[in-house]
């Protein structure tokens, strides 16, 4: 029987798009069984749409309009995952809400994370931009990307896959964005793979 993944989202889905490209190859080592998101215009839902992968959207600004807080959020989300998918693995991919301890340890061990820098450098986010203004200053000449356990502690989780990549003389924040990206699009299938294939 396949191996669950369920991918949570924010935006385009570009590397929701790499992830399904590589189920269709066989390389994946899962099946991409839900895609989440917590904004309701995120292209990526289209992306899943277009590969018949089932999608579910919570949206924060609900739990706020409520008068609940982050942790409900995290909390109602989990177990909705976990009693929909029982998942083997979640994949931030592009998910811009920082999870707190109530969804983290729910899937302990099974949550890991794409980010635009290497291990201890430019943990957090706007990590591109940050990285190419460092650059132009003169104070860098490379950046990269990561894949890593999520942990309560943001971007400090334990690397499965790092890639370097080059800041060129020249760039603009484009270029370095789309190196990055393009580099990202290649290291996130890997690591769901090498996870999935520890996972009994």
């Amino acid at each position: 029987m396949a191996k669950k993944i369920v991918v949570l989202i924010s935006g385009s889905g570009t590397n929701l798009q790499a992830l399904i490209d590589a189920e269709k190859q066989g390389v994946l080592g899962g099946k991409i069984t839900l895609v989440v998101s917590n904004k309701k215009a995120a292209y990526g839902l289209t992306r899943a749409a277009d590969a018949g992968i089932p999608t579910f959207i919570q949206t924060l600004k609900e739990y706020r309009d409520s008068g609940k807080s982050r942790e409900d959020f995290d909390c109602d989300l989990a177990k909705h995952i976990a009693s929909t998918q029982t998942p083997d693995l979640v994949v931030l991919a592009g998910w811009m809400h920082i999870l707190s301890p109530a969804f983290i340890n729910f899937f302990s061990g099974k949550i890991i994370n794409l980010h635009p820098a290497l291990p201890g450098e430019l943990d957090g986010a706007h990590a591109i931009d940050r990285a190419y203004s460092e650059f132009v200053d003169g104070q860098r000449t490379e950046t990269g990307v990561m894949v890593h356990y999520v942990i309560p502690e943001v971007d400090k989780g334990e690397p499965i896959l790092t890639q370097k990549v080059p800041c060129v003389e020249g760039d603009s924040l484009e270029d370095l964005e789309n190196r990055i990206h393009a580099v990202e699009h290649q290291i996130l299938p890997k690591a769901v793979k090498l996870v999935l294939d520890r996972v009994v």
